[in-house]
């Protein structure tokens, strides 16, 4: 098969690559490269789509990403809108009520919250017609030997790439095959949290309520139109428990064990979690490469930068980065390409990155004099109009890449 040349030279071979990984990252880059002209296949290990999933944040850089991508009224219609967060001691009682953006940086009526599915949902579409997705498969092994990328698949089949990229997360398998053992990119933050979905018998109406003692805290967040609600417990842990990740019961033994003694509605939030059944565990963790690609194969959101739930930028990061790992190839090789997304995209990854320290989360202290201090934090925040934005959820301008297909 051919196309026309996008500079207008001839005809050349369309460039056939695949993508691991059909959560945000993913579906954004085959949406550009299939602009670019590329044949776009995407293997993804689930079953199906994922619908449902917590809430996230697109901002700032992001937003210009998706308006580009046509997908922005669509996430509009999904905007949630969270009007109130209301944190509470230990004891239950409240201790300040504010506007969400004056802690998230985001910018009322301009950022967007959307459930996970909404988004992956409106990228799926976007790119569906024009693109081979493999459900119910994933790589099992890559060979750059030869000219190409010899992918063999778990489900059996062998097809040879021009590129292969990994948009397949934090714990990323494509990142393993390249570049060994995650370990040494990943950098824990000190806390582990658990999130589920359980029915909402609290009366709250688009806000989130969070309970906090030292160390640990518990939060009620209700989208507003459904009867249920998201909870999250979290807790600091100085070690990332790594027996627990691979062990879903192991992780509900933990968190239980954690919050045993806790008040407010934790008992409940206990009760619920041993039921749900979309248990979703893991550390508070960044990951850190010197390096996003090896020979004809790169990285792109969480498999090669996730900045963790902390910052609230890593589906705005995956945009990004998939917007820049696409429009950098368009008129390059791969070499070319993956050196230009690096060195274009990594400044924008960095500050966004820093904006949490190692073991430091503002609204999750360690200690009581901690938990002091951010309470007064909040209570003057709760006296001050919503925020303007962080400067660095719109530290890159998006360039123009050539014209597309």
């Amino acid at each position: 098969m051919t196309r026309t040349d996008l500079r207008g030279i001839g005809t050349t071979p369309r460039r056939k690559v695949l993508i691991s990984g059909a959560s945000v990252a993913g579906p954004a880059l085959a949406f550009w490269l299939n602009r670019y002209g590329f044949a776009v296949t995407v293997v993804e290990k689930a079953a199906a789509l994922r619908g449902g999933g917590y809430p996230i944040d697109v901002r700032g850089t992001a937003l210009e990403v998706v308006r580009r991508m046509g997908i922005l009224p669509r996430l509009q219609d999904a905007h949630i809108d969270l009007r109130r967060l209301t944190f509470l001691d230990g004891d239950g009682s409240e201790v300040a009520s504010v506007d969400p953006h004056t802690v998230t940086g985001g910018v009322a009526g301009r950022d967007l919250e959307v459930r996970r599915g909404d988004l992956t949902g409106a990228l799926y579409t976007a790119v569906r017609d024009d693109v081979e997705f493999l459900f119910n498969d994933s790589i099992d092994s890559l060979d750059q030997s030869g000219h190409g990328v010899d992918v063999t698949f778990r489900g059996g089949g062998r097809r040879t790439f021009d590129m292969v990229f990994g948009a397949d997360g934090l714990h990323s398998c494509t990142r393993e095959f390249l570049f060994g053992p995650e370990e040494q990119f990943h950098r824990y933050l000190g806390y582990c949290f658990a999130g589920f979905t359980m029915r909402n018998t609290f009366g709250l109406f688009r806000e989130t309520t969070m309970w906090n003692t030292p160390g640990r805290a518990a939060a009620l967040y209700a989208v507003g139109d459904n009867d249920d609600v998201h909870a999250f417990l979290n807790f600091a842990c100085p070690e990332p428990p790594f027996d627990a990740f691979r062990n879903p019961e192991a992780q509900r033994d933990l968190v239980a064990a954690v919050f045993a003694d806790a008040g407010w509605e934790v008992p409940g939030m206990l009760a619920a979690m041993r039921d749900a059944d979309d248990l979703f565990f893991d550390g508070v963790s960044q990951i850190r490469m010197p390096r996003w690609s090896s020979g004809r194969v790169a990285l792109v959101g969480d498999a090669a930068y996730a900045p963790s739930f902390l910052t609230g930028q890593g589906s705005s990061l995956a945009l990004v980065g998939a917007y820049m790992l696409a429009g950098s190839l368009a008129d390059r090789d791969h070499a070319a390409g993956f050196a230009d997304y690096e060195h274009n995209t990594r400044a924008f990854v960095t500050v966004n990155q820093d904006q949490v320290g190692e073991g430091d989360a503002t609204l999750f202290p360690t200690t009581a004099r901690a938990l002091e201090q951010r309470n007064d934090m909040l209570r003057d925040l709760s006296a001050m109009p919503s925020a303007e934005g962080r400067p660095a959820h719109s530290a890159l301008t998006l360039p123009e890449f050539m014209p597309m297909t």
